[in-house]
């Protein structure tokens, strides 16, 4: 462990005790994706297959798995919080994944794509044990996509392995949070623009879609270049094949965000920064850039117009039409 990994670790608060046996949660939603025509690779067959029919809007389901905590010690991350202490115990995600399927209202239509998210990285056999694929397979096989979360530098012939197992396509997630080069030295990732590109070429040479996290207020990225960074970034993930990007403004209270905040090398993104990012990106075509908007409410704002102007983030994610922003007296008052 390194010495900033060791100073990061120092800084969190205990972590919250964790069954690995019950997901932290699921939630179903709508989710815009890329206008693609053309074929792809079968990874069955070895014959064409046809993505001309992928609907642009599909009902994803997104269950967040509880299992072993990331090797990597990202200063902005506080996903360690929903992770345990060593291995993913054999048969513990096969138990939290056909748990949450049950619970899906049979009267409703099926979600189209099923993201597995297990803060950590999918192919890290620590994380995701090597004999449970085969269940987790067969438990998405009524899917026709399925999302998975992953370092870029444990992509290869394990995500490969794992694609011809599965009915429907694969897609990898991949963080490559931000191209400032400065900020991106520092983020503690271990992660450098040869790592993503190298993966990123694997995965489209080998029929693996691609979706990409970029930060939004990346510490060490000057405020007054936030949305320019982070533009930039979602424009380099989509020039690399990125099927989806998700812009993510940079939470606090990881300890570490508080010690980069006091030293001026970090400041909480707002709700206009996110509002002026996204608004930027729709042009991308080939793409689909959404704003996450988890805990969207913690981010400064107006209290008279900020609920007004999260709506118009939902709608924007969902049609990925551009709209006027929202007028607000108070605002231009101010």
């Amino acid at each position: 462990m390194s010495a900033a990994d060791i100073r990061i670790r120092s800084l969190r608060a205990p972590k919250p005790a964790v069954n690995p046996y019950i997901a932290h949660g699921s939630v179903v939603e709508e989710e815009r994706r890329p206008d693609r025509t053309g074929a792809g690779p079968s990874l069955r067959s070895g014959r064409q297959s046809s993505i001309r029919s992928r609907r642009q809007v599909e009902r994803a389901l997104t269950i967040f798995l509880a299992g072993a905590e990331c090797p990597f010690t990202c200063s902005f991350c506080d996903l360690w919080r929903y992770t345990i202490d060593g291995p993913t115990p054999a048969g513990a995600l096969p138990t939290q994944i056909a748990a949450v399927l049950g619970t899906l209202d049979a009267s409703a239509p099926r979600p189209d794509r099923l993201k597995l998210y297990n803060a950590s990285n999918f192919f890290d056999r620590r994380a995701v044990p090597a004999a449970d694929l085969p269940r987790i397979a067969e438990l998405a096989a009524s899917f026709s996509g399925v999302t998975v979360e992953s370092h870029a530098s444990t992509i290869g012939p394990s995500a490969l392995e794992f694609a011809r197992r599965l009915s429907g396509r694969l897609e990898v997630a991949v963080g490559l949070e931000t191209i400032h080069p400065l900020a991106a030295a520092q983020l503690n990732k271990q992660l450098d623009l040869g790592v993503f590109d190298s993966g990123a070429r694997w995965l489209a040479d080998n029929g693996i879609d691609l979706r990409v996290f970029v930060l939004l207020g990346a510490p060490h990225v000057p405020a007054s270049e936030s949305v320019e960074w982070t533009v930039r970034t979602v424009e380099y993930a989509a020039q690399r094949g990125a099927s989806v990007v998700s812009i993510i403004p940079v939470r606090g209270g990881n300890g570490e965000t508080e010690r980069l905040a006091a030293l001026g090398h970090f400041a909480p993104p707002t709700l206009s920064q996110l509002e002026e990012a996204l608004d930027r990106c729709l042009a991308l075509t080939g793409t689909a850039v959404t704003a996450d908007l988890w805990d969207v409410a913690l981010l400064r704002a107006c209290d008279y117009c900020q609920d007004a102007r999260v709506e118009r983030l939902r709608r924007l994610n969902i049609s990925g039409v551009p709209e006027p922003r929202i007028a607000c007296a108070e605002c231009e008052a101010s």
